[in-house]
């Protein structure tokens, strides 16, 4: 009987199994096809396993990881910066950025990046901030004195010139393009290893480490993993084209070597600062005229924010920018000029950017509700006009910085002529009186004083012994300081 339908059996058996064999060989995996919200398409095939493969069909092409082209363009753009005092008295060296204290002979060492063939060089102000004599040795061996055109130390940038000719220089690219995850290079031109390249990727955009010591500092860096060490301070940080994405500023270090965490100041940032070092000489900063924070969760929830993200007001200042557009005590400001500013470092670097005078598009939230001011910028002095550099050069010489008073201070201590000091320089001229900030000068030797040019002129003319009048708020009594002009 079994031997009677074992054909049968047998050939229902294998014409199953060649049924199997051919839907397996005709049949293709299933796809689940993604819309991903920058609109590129990727095909996901199922294996049996559960485990989801990924094919890009149209996606964005990596950044190439060949970097001879970039490499050629930057490296002969990047030179060496030696800055001395003639004074020869030892001192603190500022490789304290890169995590490590020196004693040495007062001066730095560092990089620099040609900016224009004719000569100018940008570099970190605590390269040659200590300096009175600076000499830049090119690729090509060359050497070249140099001087100092500006530095701004709240943002850690200096210009400086060498008088040459047909210099190769690298072009300013556009560091808001940068993206996480992308491929830079960071060029420099130590002094004892003359020019290096080392490549890595951007980790992170709008970083404060808090390592500037400065008033209105603005720390918002590029972080990057690609090797920075002292020396390289000044040099450039490049994109995958060769273009100027940022000025190497810092690393971050226990042992005062590299350890994975560099920073670059941006190249936009440092294009407007560097403009104006070398139109004026000084920084022609505006400001908003606040005093901020950043936006935690717990101050989300009590403002009754739907993001944890923005910069809180914490005080307007009288007469600013942001009292005359209506900007108050706990609006939360989420974009500058239709750029999202979700952190202080963003928002300062992006106000950094413009000049007094200019007018900012601020979008702001107040109780729950989007609104728009648009704020014009102002100096340190509440003025929209731009600063004198050679006045504030020698203010700052004699170690202070000053504004003249506001409506609401006139008011309150009852004078109409005064300017206000902002701060004072430690071990400065003007610190060794014992003068304190906020000290309000009405005269110099007899002679009445409104503004900055007032105050400079009185002094330049007071003869070598200085007298300042002047009152504090809420003192009754005058006070006056005395001190030697040299």
């Amino acid at each position: 009987m079994f031997k009677k339908y074992l054909p049968t059996v047998l050939a229902s058996l294998c014409s199953a199994l060649l049924a199997v064999a051919i839907y397996r060989l005709l049949e293709k995996p299933r796809e689940v096809i993604i819309r991903e919200p920058n609109d590129t398409i990727f095909s996901r095939s199922v294996a049996q396993d559960g485990i989801t493969t990924g094919n890009a069909t149209r996606a964005l092409s990596a950044a190439p990881t060949e970097f001879t082209k970039a490499a050629g363009i930057a490296t002969p753009g990047v030179v060496n910066i030696q800055s001395v005092s003639s004074g020869g008295r030892d001192g603190l060296s500022f490789d304290d950025l890169f995590g490590r204290e020196r004693y040495h002979q007062r001066g730095a060492s560092g990089s620099g990046v040609i900016i224009s063939k004719d000569g100018y060089i940008v570099t970190n102000h605590h390269v040659v901030a200590d300096g009175d004599k600076i000499s830049v040795s090119f690729s090509n061996n060359r050497e070249l004195k140099a001087t100092l055109i500006g530095s701004d130390p709240s943002t850690d940038l200096a210009l400086i010139k060498v008088e040459a000719d047909n210099l190769p220089f690298l072009t300013f690219g556009n560091s808001d393009s940068v993206q996480v995850g992308e491929w830079v290079l960071a060029v420099g031109n130590p002094f004892d290893l003359e020019s290096t390249v080392t490549a890595g990727i951007v980790s992170a955009k709008g970083r404060s480490i808090d390592v500037l010591d400065a008033q209105d500092k603005i720390e918002s860096f590029i972080q990057t993993d690609a090797a920075v060490n002292p020396g390289n301070s000044g040099g450039a940080l490049v994109n995958t084209e060769g273009a100027l994405i940022g000025i190497n500023t810092a690393i971050l270090t226990q042992s005062g070597q590299y350890e994975g965490y560099s920073f670059a100041v941006p190249a936009n940032l440092a294009r407007k600062v560097i403009g104006d070092l070398k139109n004026y000489g000084i920084v022609q900063r505006g400001l908003i005229g606040i005093r901020i924070e950043d936006v935690n969760s717990e101050l989300a929830k009590d403002l009754g924010l739907n993001q944890v993200e923005g910069v809180h007001i914490t005080g307007v200042t009288p007469g600013s920018g942001a009292a005359d557009a209506g900007l108050r005590r706990n609006d939360v400001i989420l974009r500058v000029n239709g750029v999202k500013t979700a952190t202080m470092p963003e928002l300062q670097e992006q106000v950094g950017r413009y000049s007094p005078g200019n007018v900012l598009k601020v979008e702001y939230v107040r109780n729950g509700k989007k609104s728009v001011a648009r704020v014009t910028l102002k100096n340190r002095s509440n003025r929209t006009s731009i600063v004198n550099g050679e006045d504030l050069k020698y203010l700052q010489k004699l170690g202070m910085e000053v504004r003249p008073l506001n409506a609401r201070e006139r008011q309150i201590l009852k004078i109409e002529t005064g300017v206000k000091v902002t701060s004072v320089l430690r071990g400065s001229t003007i610190d060794r009186t014992n003068l304190k900030p906020n000290f309000i000068i009405t005269q110099v030797n007899g002679r009445r004083v409104s503004t900055e040019s007032d105050l400079v002129a009185a002094l330049q003319k007071a003869g070598k012994e200085v007298k300042l009048k002047g009152v504090y708020e809420n003192v009754d009594e005058p006070y006056f300081y005395v001190f030697h002009a040299k």
